[in-house]
């Protein structure tokens, strides 16, 4: 049990009705009866059915009311239009938890969603609480309850694990159960949430992050529908050292508008959940295949701190492909130590100590060969994991129990590290690797994505996570979204630096202010019309004297007549022409999930072309930014790559977790924020913000939606 109740009482209760319970075992209101009586549930059946006197061998009760006790939870399996006066009655009778796997709500139209929030109301007044509608239910295989209705059941009873599963769909959860139990994988916890009413993939994610019975979740998510409550799960889950592989659909354009009619969710910005998550500590997948292979993996509680790769391999050319896979996914593989590679060549004069480690076929002969390869990789080498590619070798009747009685050392004397076999045979010979502690995959690359993210999830629990950040101030702002100039007020007082400058508003001015600033100096109109002003000639560089600024001035107001003529003009604005350093922007955009998040990347075709940019919810602390900077692919830049002096990386990450913290003051009237550029000057100069665009959401706007 743990301290959430109201799921306890949907996943573990001691006793159940099944409101529309039938008969015939292959209905809606049948399977789950008959598969609990199967399993040997031994929590209390009480089937509710006016027309009948007993179901499936069990008494029938003609209503909710006539029960002999409140149920710890129900199952609601009726039309939609009787769900509101079962919700009604199983609140008086005292229930505490209903699933209901009643269609036709939120999912259906307006008149659903209407029909929904009253369900909401009437189980608010009882504190019950409500898993669906729409959804397929749960399981817990520990107990043999089977409160859903799933035909995978059909086909065989999931094998009791450690491993938990929370979907959004419920069909396509019960898929993931089965291809988990057809694996062999021990998967005893299945939540399905369909609509989300009330009970969301996040309570389903945190009650399996405090369950002692589960180790490893995997979730399907279509949509994120309670972002707050879904990032503190995945942070208790992180705290308790139990990995969340996250596979959320909806990326296409196709897939976004069918997860909008199955579930009434929007799926939200594929890239910006992708980065908010893996921040809480998901693994984000594409595909089924990976969540099986990975939570295979994980389900052994092995999480080796150091994330490297040895390959030990009969085969050269399984060495080859093992090597680029991990070389694709950036899973690190060292060469062997010079004086371990020397002694491994006097064994084997004509193998490769290198790394991929080839012991030749000769590992056939002298099966010795594999004992000692294997363990120089985990003694000298100090691999996180070992991969052995040993094919239809390892799965050899005879050889298999020599090669067993090799590892059994090792296994032993590396409890906290990963030996792993590339293997084909029967499913009986395999099973024996398995069950001594060794991991068996039947293809390299799946063999190394698996491991490297077993690796990368025992390198980060050996980590200190950052520092929370304290509360954060209230930014004042004005009505409107202000000009560059007003822009640049705000962010200076949450000390994001521009360079020297000023606003003026004649061509006299200009001259007096450039001069004061020092040439060379930048002009730009002020306007909150124009956001794009180099694209209408409104911005002029380079300018380096009195003549320069004099038709500089005239050139950007005729521009502004030309092109812009209906646009507020608020003045000029006189800039200290900066030159040196590294082009980057930061920016915030509002995600309608998360909130504000914050972009990073280079300027110009890495962004633009490359697509290299780096993202985090706000607000994050200077180290928060500092790994946030260094993430891109071309961070060397920033490095002081092919001799040239590093940027000051220091004062770019204070200015971006700066910049963090002012949009969360700012609140919900933030749509946007833009620095583009800013020059990250040579170590130990600074950080400026060249330009920037702040754009807000009008305060009625914001007083409408509330």
């Amino acid at each position: 049990m743990t301290s959430l109740e109201h799921i306890d009482g949907l996943i573990a209760p001691n006793s159940v009705a099944i409101i529309g319970a039938s008969e015939d075992p292959t209905r809606i209101g049948g399977r789950p009866i008959a598969a609990m009586l199967k399993a040997g549930y031994k929590g209390r059946i009480m089937p509710v059915n006016p027309k009948r006197d007993t179901v499936q061998g069990l008494p029938c009760f003609a209503s909710i009311e006539g029960l002999p006790e409140a149920p710890e939870a129900a199952l609601v399996a009726v039309p939609a239009k009787f769900v509101p006066q079962c919700i009604e009655a199983l609140g008086r009778k005292g229930c505490k938890a209903a699933t209901l796997f009643s269609a036709g709500f939120a999912e259906a139209g307006e008149e659903g969603e209407a029909a929904q929030r009253e369900l909401m109301a009437i189980a608010a007044r009882y504190g019950l609480r409500l898993l669906g509608p729409n959804t397929l239910g749960v399981y817990n295989v520990e107990i043999g309850y089977y409160g859903t209705f799933s035909s995978s059941l059909d086909t065989g009873f999931p094998i009791q694990g450690n491993i938990g599963i929370a979907s959004q769909s419920g069909a396509f959860g019960a898929h993931l159960g089965a291809l988990a139990r057809d694996q062999g994988l021990g998967c005893s916890v299945l939540i399905t949430t369909g609509n989300e009413a009330d009970i969301t993939v996040a309570d389903a994610v945190r009650w399996m992050a405090a369950s002692d019975s589960v180790d490893v979740i995997c979730t399907y998510m279509e949509a994120v529908n309670d972002a707050p409550a879904l990032l503190a799960a995945l942070d208790v889950a992180r705290a308790a050292g139990k990995p969340v592989l996250a596979l959320k659909s909806g990326r296409s354009a196709v897939g976004a508008l069918a997860a909008a009619s199955h579930t009434a969710s929007l799926t939200g910005d594929a890239v910006v959940a992708d980065a908010v998550l893996s921040e809480h500590g998901a693994i984000i997948l594409r595909d089924p295949e990976s969540m099986m292979d990975i939570a295979y993996a994980a389900s052994k509680k092995v999480f080796p701190q150091q994330h490297s790769l040895g390959v030990v391999t009969i085969s050269g050319g399984a060495g080859i492909v093992a090597s680029d896979e991990a070389e694709r996914i950036g899973l690190p593989m060292p060469a062997m130590p010079d004086a371990a590679q020397a002694k491994l060549l006097e064994v084997l004069p004509y193998g490769s100590p290198v790394n991929p480690l080839d012991c030749t076929a000769q590992a056939l002969n002298e099966p010795g060969l594999l004992e000692e390869f294997t363990r120089a990789g985990l003694e000298e080498g100090g691999y996180g994991a070992v991969l052995c590619f040993l094919t239809y070798v390892a799965g050899s009747e005879v050889l298999s129990k020599v090669i067993l009685e090799a590892m059994a050392p090792l296994r032993e004397a590396y409890p906290n590290r990963i030996i792993a076999f590339c293997a084909l045979g029967e499913p009986a010979v395999l099973k024996r690797y398995d069950d001594a502690g060794i991991l068996i995959f039947n293809d390299p690359c799946r063999a190394v994505r698996a491991l490297d993210a077993v690796l990368r999830l025992g390198a980060a629990q050996s980590q200190t996570s950052s520092s929370t950040l304290s509360a954060h101030q209230p930014v004042k702002v004005p009505a409107t979204s202000p000009d560059e100039a007003e822009a640049k007020v705000l962010l200076a007082e949450a000390g994001i630096v521009p360079p020297p400058e000023q606003a003026v508003h004649s061509a006299e001015e200009a001259v007096k202010v450039a001069e004061e600033i020092g040439y060379p100096v930048v002009m730009k109109i002020l306007s909150p019309d124009i956001v794009h002003k180099f694209d209408i000639g409104a911005v002029k560089l380079n300018i380096r004297d009195m003549d320069g600024a004099l038709a500089a001035h005239a050139a950007i107001l005729a521009a502004v007549a030309n092109h812009a003529p209906y646009a507020r003009v608020k003045g000029v604005l006189v800039a200290k022409q900066i030159s040196g350093g590294v082009e980057c922007l930061m920016g915030i955009n509002r995600d309608p999930t998360f909130g504000p998040v914050a972009v990073f990347g280079l300027g110009g075709i890495f962004v633009e072309l490359l697509n290299d940019v780096a993202l985090r919810a706000c607000p994050f602390g200077p180290e928060a930014a500092r790994e946030m900077l260094l993430s891109i692919r071309c961070a060397a830049i920033l490095q002081g790559a092919r001799g040239t002096e590093p940027a000051d990386i220091d004062a770019l990450a204070k200015m971006l977790s700066n910049l963090s913290i002012f949009a969360v003051g700012i609140g919900e009237r933030l749509v946007s924020i833009d620095l583009n550029p800013v020059l990250a000057m040579p170590e130990g100069q600074g950080a400026y913000a060249l330009d920037a665009v702040i754009e807000l959401d009008s305060e009625e706007v914001v007083a409408d939606v509330h």
